[in-house]
């Protein structure tokens, strides 16, 4: 909706603001900068972050979503959400799920190869009258070259399924920055002052916490879920490190809750929605006719189920009765 009296269309005048705002901007870095230590003084690296060229493509992508939708600016920030999510990330979730069913099929030939080396390895061993710990280097060296071959054979080396991390969490900070700066008015005071009545509920200002931690609360319940349906997963046995990992993800999905409580609503609203994609595409990529839709090779560990084995697998380790 246009401010009375003010011309052209809402994404023009949020370029007018942004460009207002520079000189300003400009002037709090180079006195950050000033400081002792340069750009090491106070804030240095995180406003450079603020000001960088990805973040303002995001702050425009932002605008120009909400000026072609006419959404409020609560909608827009969930609708951008789920835009990202499912036009850049869940076409990679797929390749990924791709991968990981190659890697899965893998493991019974891997298997084979590996016992099949050990007794050569053995035979080589007492043939030349080799230690048990010179026996052990030369099976362990020639087995990754056979894994390693069959990983180029397949096209299917684990260090692909890492791709979607490398491009989910640079562009949930690059949006993350982008609302932060709208919401203290980085980017012009007339876009806080949108955003300042942008939100809905009990949200109503986008630019001030949540006071009754609402979104945060449910920011933390839908992260935890989410490791929790992955961790249900018993596609290939887990290791130590695995383990590991995913109790790391449990801890940082409950201290995002106090976090999400002292930033602008605008951002626990987009952590939140973002989550609520990501969830939506977790349980969609274990429809089998969606993973046949995206071509991801059928496993032993697939099920014709999936939702009641993840509701049974949920109720099974969390249920009370012993």
């Amino acid at each position: 909706m246009r401010t009375p009296g003010c011309v052209g269309s809402p994404l023009a005048m949020w370029r007018l603001a942004r460009a207002g705002a520079r000189a300003p901007r400009a002037a709090a870095a180079a006195a950050v900068g000033a400081g002792p230590g340069g750009r090491g003084g106070d804030g240095g690296w995180y406003e450079w972050a603020a000001s960088s060229e990805p973040v303002h493509w995001a702050e425009g992508g932002l605008a120009a979503l909400q000026a072609a939708t006419g959404l409020p600016w609560w909608a827009a920030i969930a609708g951008g959400a789920a835009l990202l999510r499912t036009a850049v990330t869940l076409p990679l979730a797929a390749h990924q799920g791709r991968l990981l069913a190659k890697l899965e099929n893998l493991q019974p030939e891997i298997k084979e190869l590996a016992e099949r080396l050990r007794y050569e390895v053995s035979v080589r061993g007492k043939q030349l009258g080799w230690s048990e710990k010179v026996a052990r280097f030369h099976f362990k060296k020639n087995l990754r070259r056979i894994v390693t071959e069959l990983y180029i054979r397949d096209n299917c080396h684990p260090f692909k399924a890492t791709l979607l991390v490398w491009v989910q969490i640079p562009m949930w900070v690059c949006v993350s920055l982008a609302l932060r700066n709208c919401s203290i008015g980085a980017v012009g005071s007339e876009v806080q002052e949108q955003f300042s009545s942008g939100g809905a509920l009990w949200f109503t200002d986008l630019t001030a916490p949540d006071s009754t931690w609402i979104l945060p609360v449910s920011l933390g319940l839908v992260n935890l879920l989410i490791v929790e349906i992955f961790s249900s997963q018993k596609k290939m046995q887990v290791s130590r490190f695995q383990k590991l990992v995913t109790n790391l993800f449990r801890v940082v999905s409950v201290a995002m809750i106090p976090v999400a409580a002292t930033v602008p609503s605008s951002l626990a609203l987009y952590w939140l929605s973002s989550s609520l994609v990501g969830l939506s595409h977790n349980l969609l990529l274990r429809s089998p006719a969606f993973r046949r839709l995206c071509c991801i090779p059928r496993t032993k560990s697939d099920s014709d189920t999936p939702y009641r084995d993840i509701v049974a697998a949920l109720a099974a380790k969390y249920s009370l009765k012993k």
